[in-house]
């Protein structure tokens, strides 16, 4: 524990460069700007910068990228308590209690109560990553082929149980996005595989313009088609300062938000977005007067917005030691190591300790400078809400084919971003959820890739994965996640924290 502390501390010399705090500024700009403005989201963003991210160092360019997922979870909390419209979806439960806050004209304590539990939480959260990291990190290095592709299966898994919405179209949106990412090149044969005579593809399909297609031109396109109403809170917003009573109350409910949070981020597919609402749902519960919520109550702004904001930093937990994506902005994080060639895993710490704990470190800065662009630029963020969406849609397009075109200079690519567009809109509107999709897309080739190795090793004996106690803790994690989707009360608690 001491030198976790020692090495986190260290890592400040390489986060706090004059460079990587100008990136981190720019990226929590950014990331509050995403937030603010709804139909952008992290995602599309970091799916857009990724290409030009090749022409940086690696770890100011994850900086950045991480400061723009983060910042847009506290961004994206001032367009639901002023405008009842959620910037994100983490943020959807916000607007029950916060927008009612701001129509009784206390919209500064709402907003400063989501800035300030959102900064206790990342802080915390960023101090669980540096405590539990390592030794996760060093238990990982234990494992071989046939633990890594459990471990990839436990993923898969988990994306399809915490997905809510039908369990069988989320397990076909895996498979899908399993086949998917076996398109290109076998690594072992060396043959080409459902490349259809394209060229260009032979290296397989890239995560940018899938990503950005299914999470980001797809968003548009369902919001041009449903126009939102904005009604922006036009009083001037004083009393940013919550009193001594207020914060009384947001105190217990923002450090269980951090612990549901922070428990949840770490669960691939929805647990990270599970957790706001698994917070309200807990504080509702557990209240003297639940009639409060729904009516202004700061305990159902300072919950979900602090496991918000702990889910989001933890989520780097298994991306960092295990190599493993838990949401698609994870999963696009880990596309940005393998483009700067780096390799996620547990070899990261000790190969790469520079960039391991610059990393963790730099979100402590981020968290800071986030409270402090949020608050005091409130005024600047109430009138960005006002931007007409003819003015803005036709800008993200644009940014989205730049960032697509520019990956390898082919049209390819702005033609493969078209398609899974137009996938993506009839996925959704048949009811089927893309992010199993994404995360399978990302899982399965490792998975493949550790399978046919783990057959090698054993000459083809599949008793090789129960013959080390790593690998039947890990089947027994998945025969329990898959329990899960025969229990009802899990499904309708599932169901609940979605649609509360």
């Amino acid at each position: 524990m001491i030198d976790s502390l020692a090495s986190f501390f260290a890592g400040f010399l390489h986060a706090a460069t004059p460079t990587n705090i100008f990136f981190a500024f720019i990226g929590s700009i950014l990331g509050t700007l995403i937030g603010v403005l709804p139909g952008i989201g992290p995602l599309a963003t970091i799916s857009m910068l990724l290409s030009f991210t090749l022409m940086m160092d690696p770890l100011t360019s994850l900086i950045m990228l991480a400061s723009i997922y983060y910042g847009a979870q506290y961004g994206s909390s001032t367009t639901a308590i002023l405008c009842n419209l959620p910037g994100e979806v983490t943020s959807a439960v916000t607007c029950i209690d916060g927008h009612q806050m701001a129509r009784q004209g206390r919209a500064g304590v709402a907003l400063a109560t989501a800035a300030l539990s959102s900064l206790f939480a990342g802080c915390v959260a960023t101090f669980l990553i540096v405590l539990f990291a390592p030794p996760l990190a060093s238990l990982a290095l234990n494992f071989s082929a046939p633990e890594y592709f459990l471990l990839m299966l436990l993923g898969l898994v988990a994306s399809v149980v915490f997905c809510h919405g039908s369990v069988l179209n989320a397990f076909a949106m895996a498979l899908l996005g399993v086949l998917l990412g076996l398109v290109g090149t076998d690594v072992e044969t060396g043959s080409l595989r459902y490349t259809f005579g394209i060229g260009e593809i032979s290296s397989g399909l890239d995560i940018v313009p899938v990503g950005m297609a299914l999470f980001g031109l797809t968003e548009i396109i369902f919001n041009l088609s449903m126009p939102m109403s904005r009604q922006v809170m036009t009083q001037k917003i004083t009393n940013l300062l919550p009193s001594l009573s207020d914060l009384k109350e947001a105190v217990l409910p923002a450090i269980r938000g951090t612990a549901i949070g922070s428990l949840l981020g770490i669960l691939p597919g929805g647990g990270a977005t599970l957790s706001p609402f698994a917070s309200y749902m807990v504080e509702k519960r557990i209240a003297k007067d639940p009639s409060r919520f729904g009516r202004g109550a700061i305990e159902g702004v300072a919950g979900p917005e602090a496991a918000n904001n702990a889910a989001a930093q933890t989520s780097f937990i298994p991306l960092l030691t295990l190599g493993i994506p838990t949401n698609p902005v994870i999963a696009l994080m880990l596309g940005a190591m393998l483009i700067q060639g780096i390799q996620p895993g547990p070899q990261v710490i000790s190969s790469r300790p520079d960039l391991f704990w610059g990393l963790i470190a730099s979100m402590i800065i981020g968290n800071l400078l986030l409270v402090v662009i949020n608050l005091p630029l409130i005024g600047i963020w109430v009138r960005l809400l006002k931007v007409p969406y003819r003015v803005l849609f036709p800008a993200i397009v644009v940014f989205c084919c730049i960032g697509a075109y520019t990956l390898n200079v082919t049209p390819i690519m702005l033609f493969i971003m078209a398609g899974f567009t137009v996938f993506g809109v009839v996925l959704i509107m048949l009811g089927f959820q893309p992010i199993p999709l994404l995360l399978g897309f990302v899982l399965g080739p490792m998975a493949e890739e550790n399978l046919r190795r783990a057959f090698v090793i054993s000459k083809g004996d599949p008793s090789i994965f129960v013959t080390r106690p790593i690998s039947i803790v890990l089947i027994l994690m998945i025969l329990a996640l898959v329990l899960l989707i025969f229990l009802p009360a899990f499904q309708q608690n599932k169901e609940e924290f979605v649609e509360s």
